[in-house]
């Protein structure tokens, strides 16, 4: 290890490598200023290294970027208050609540980093190339499939409950709220999503909006207004 790489990990402190405090400079720079430009000059700067050290622990540029969005995700799902992980345990739906909370939370957190390098896929298919850095290496989608079938187990849920398409369902709904934000170019710092938001998705895959078994539909009289459009009008 050259001198000046020697000052660098002295005055961090620890036992990290350089390799390791390259992907955390990175990576903070990632979590404070988004992906959207950022070179490796910057990071060098950051790391205080010469640009070139950073050929010396990486294959190019994309590997280091790919390696500190994986550190950034991981680091944000750290942040967030857990789910429920136990079925059984707590009301079902404030569990199912919960996890749909926790995973509009996260993607507000995580998606900006991912929207500022659509313009260089290599980065995205390195990252995919590397192990799910959420729920232990599971994911989002199969953690919160796994739960719901366990509390389908234990009976708490429809025995020929569809879990995997609700999971499906739920993850897709937390894209969907974040997204549009990002391609309208919404700031990345972006406003709560509305509990009463969270409220009706939580019902609505609990119960559904089919009419129950033997309910009249002749059509008489004008149909209820839902909460959710009591809430708006108010």
């Amino acid at each position: 290890m050259s001198p000046r790489k020697a000052a660098v990990l002295q005055a961090d402190g620890g036992d990290r490598t350089l390799r390791e405090h390259l992907i955390a400079t990175a990576e903070r720079l990632i979590a404070e200023h988004g992906t959207a430009g950022l070179t490796v000059r910057a990071i060098a700067r950051e790391a205080r290294v010469a640009d070139g050290v950073l050929y010396n622990h990486f294959a190019d540029k994309e590997e280091l970027l790919a390696l500190a969005l994986h550190a950034h995700v991981r680091s944000v799902e750290r942040s967030l208050a857990e789910p429920p992980r136990r079925a059984g345990e707590g009301d079902l739906d404030a569990n199912l609540r919960a996890y749909i909370a926790y995973g509009v939370a996260l993607h507000l957190a995580i998606l900006p980093a991912f929207a500022g390098l659509l313009h260089q896929p290599t980065v995205l298919a390195r990252f995919a190339g590397l192990p799910n850095p959420m729920a232990g290496g599971r994911g989002l989608l199969d953690e919160l499939a796994e739960y719901l079938r366990a509390e389908r187990r234990l009976g708490r849920l429809a025995p020929d409950a569809g879990v995997e398409a609700a999971a499906t369902l739920i993850v897709g709904a937390c894209h969907q709220l974040v997204l549009p934000r990002l391609l309208t170019g919404a700031p990345a710092s972006f406003e709560p999503i509305p509990d009463d938001v969270i409220d009706d998705l939580t019902q609505t895959v609990l119960n559904g909006i089919a009419l129950p078994p033997g309910s009249d539909t002749s059509g008489a009289g004008p149909a209820q207004p839902h909460a959710s459009e009591l809430r708006r009008d108010q």
